[in-house]
């Protein structure tokens, strides 16, 4: 099975006002592709640092980060957001859905930077991915007309727009209630069964039972890995 992901020696270190803080320390991990991995931890682990360099959002201090075949170091800030537009799927807490434009719109904006598709492609494709998720009658509604749950769904549908092979996902269900949060894990699951490696930044203390890998991070380190049969790795 190919790599997804390939982190060697990996640490971040921000500059602050009252000193230097290291985020990671000499993290060292790789994910397969196809993998639905979750990531846990308590608030200020390092968790989002993680996926903000999967993302190529921040980068590393030291250390090599190697997505989707691809060495992030390596790349300007141009092509990063080239490489970034093409290979990753972002989903967030909160949404990130612009409140002026459609659900419909919001799903082909990606496409729209993409410029891979034509106008009428990019149409068809949105309401086919609005459709994956289960909010195709939601299409022409303004994102506050929904429910945090179907906002969610249409980010999910906007992350999948230009067909990424990894999804990278921040806390997508702590803004949600308990049964709509398991619905869109669900889909998550459903979403990897297809192929897609995943990898989701979580509180959720049951979602073991969907993902095939855990991971915790403590103080900036990796202190258990766990495979969905519960074997250490």
């Amino acid at each position: 099975m190919s790599e997804a992901i390939g982190l060697s020696a990996v640490s971040k270190t921000y500059s602050t006002s009252a000193g230097d803080f290291t985020a990671l320390r000499a993290i060292d991990l790789q994910v397969a592709s196809g993998e639905f991995v979750a990531v846990v931890g308590r608030s200020g682990s390092g968790k989002t640092t993680l996926l903000n360099l999967l993302a190529g959002i921040d980068r590393a201090t030291t250390g090599t980060v190697r997505v989707a075949g691809t060495e992030l170091g390596k790349l300007s800030e141009s092509d990063l957001a080239s490489w970034r537009g093409a290979s990753v799927g972002l989903v967030f807490q909160f949404f990130q859905l612009l409140p002026t434009l459609t659900v419909l719109e919001n799903v082909m904006l990606p496409m729209d930077f993409a410029a891979r598709l034509t106008s009428v492609e990019r149409y068809d494709r949105a309401r086919e991915l609005l459709d994956l998720v289960g909010i195709v009658d939601q299409a022409d509604k303004l994102p506050m007309a929904l429910s945090g749950g179907q906002q969610q769904r249409a980010a999910i549908a906007r992350a999948l727009a230009n067909d990424p092979p990894l999804l990278l996902a921040d806390e997508p269900t702590g803004n949600l209630d308990s049964a709509t949060a398991d619905a869109v894990l669900r889909l998550f699951a459903e979403l990897n069964a297809e192929g897609r490696t995943i990898v989701v930044v979580t509180h959720e203390t049951d979602i073991r039972s969907l993902v095939s890998r855990e991971i915790t991070i403590q103080d900036g380190l990796v202190v258990s890995d766990v495979n969905a049969a519960g074997v250490i790795r």
